[in-house]
């Protein structure tokens, strides 16, 4: 059996063994659109990582050895080929804060009216999203866009479809819980004492609120609230998927997952260059990261009239850039997972994986009646990635057997992220 660490393309340009916390950086292809956020690798270098890796896994498999690494208090246990994640500096991580944050995470009484926690949106056996086309707040609004999964959240720098302006879980949390457009939890001005005296009332609080803030007079409070959910959050590291064990050596794929493989990172499919690294995203913040891309995508879903717009209010980064070229541009999920958080895209319209990779194969989504007929494949702003590919029944079948390769077993049933007060 062959032991290697896994190759990475360093910040110099060669090849690596290991980590190395870089992001490849690369010239646009010749007549990318101007506005585009997105940086296109070079795809010769991604073709050599495919089949370095496949050679590699051929060999016996990839030895990767589990470490815990340390950052501060808390001890992250993570394969090697896993970064160690950011923390910032004004909420250091610590088993007492994220134990306290699942208990809030798990908790209807902190929504306004007392019926709706986050978990009510972010189920953790479905990778904590919901399973709907798009989730519903506590006052019965339908949100517009589909909830995202949070597994390895710490490694996402945006963290919603499409604003590029909240980088941070603590600043994300505020959408949530103070929003009103939609209503999510549904705290406001005239609800919120009520909120925090519901909390105060239970000894649990009293005890996990003092643990997870040593020393703080009256730790009950908002700004504790968001720090601790923010820590639970961080935690919810998925690792250990038959893929990873792949990777390790621990495990065979079949002949189909790895001929899904094999597309995956091969030029054919390409689904690497938005879907790569150990998140299969392409937006990515770890503790060694000091460049930072945010690149945000139009695949080609819709063209209302063949005009460029997209059904409101889900018109993609053109909302808080107002740059026509941005419109329908949205963030890249990571694709852990994903066998498990149908449906897809931003707008929860696409039922299963088998969709997903038509539309890609297709170059886009033809849509031919209704209000939103149009030809997502003629979109003026979508991504040069996004090109027809000629994928027969086969090939989609061996591409959907390799993401089901993606699942993390014990992460959606793991009791460090489960219910608190299921066993009450």
């Amino acid at each position: 059996m062959s032991h290697r660490p896994r190759p990475t393309w360093s910040r110099s340009g060669s090849w690596s063994r290991g980590w190395s916390g870089a992001r490849l950086r690369a010239r646009p292809r010749s007549g990318a659109r101007p506005g585009s956020t997105l940086r296109v690798r070079v795809k010769a270098a991604w073709a050599a990582f495919g089949l370095a890796l496949l050679a590699a896994c051929g060999g016996g498999g990839l030895s990767v050895v589990d470490a815990s690494r340390s950052a501060g208090s808390y001890r992250w246990v993570l394969p090697a080929d896993f970064p160690i994640p950011r923390v910032p500096d004004d909420n250091p991580l610590t088993e007492a804060k994220a134990e306290l944050g699942r208990h809030l995470f798990y908790d209807p009484r902190l929504s306004g009216n007392g019926t709706q926690a986050c978990a009510s949106c972010h189920h953790q056996d479905k990778a904590f999203t919901d399973g709907r086309i798009v989730p519903r707040g506590s006052t019965g609004e339908a949100h517009p866009r589909n909830a995202q999964g949070l597994a390895n959240a710490v490694y996402h720098p945006t963290l919603t479809w499409a604003n590029p302006s909240l980088l941070s879980l603590e600043a994300q949390l505020q959408v949530p819980l103070f929003g009103d457009n939609p209503v999510e939890m549904g705290v406001n001005e005239q609800n919120q004492a009520t909120v925090l005296a519901r909390l105060r009332a239970d000894p649990l609080y009293t005890n996990l609120f003092a643990a997870a803030f040593p020393g703080v007079a009256d730790p009950i409070g908002w700004p504790r609230i968001t720090q601790a959910i923010a820590s639970f959050q961080r935690t919810l590291i998925s690792a250990d998927s038959r893929y990873d064990r792949y990777l390790q050596g621990r495990e065979s794929l079949t002949a189909q997952e790895q001929r899904g493989l094999q597309l995956f990172f091969g030029e054919k499919a390409e689904c690497f260059h938005c879907h790569s690294g150990h998140n299969f995203n392409d937006q990515v913040v770890h503790a060694s990261t000091r460049v930072l891309d945010l690149p945000f995508h139009n695949t080609g879903l819709y063209n209302i009239g063949n005009t460029g717009d997209f059904p409101e209010p889900n018109q993609g980064l053109f909302e808080f850039t107002n740059n026509p070229a941005d419109r329908g541009r949205f963030r890249a999920p990571s694709l852990r997972n994903v066998e498990v958080t149908a449906p897809y895209m931003h707008d929860g319209s696409v039922p299963t994986l088998e969709a997903v990779l038509d539309h890609y194969a297709a170059g886009g989504r033809l849509i031919t009646t209704g209000p939103f007929a149009g030809d997502g494949r003629l979109h003026p702003n979508k991504s040069d990635l996004i090109s027809r590919i000629d994928l027969n029944a086969q090939e989609k079948a061996d591409l959907v057997a390799f993401l089901k390769t993606l699942t993390d077993e014990n992460f959606l049933r793991d009791p460090r992220f489960a219910n608190p007060f299921a066993a009450r």
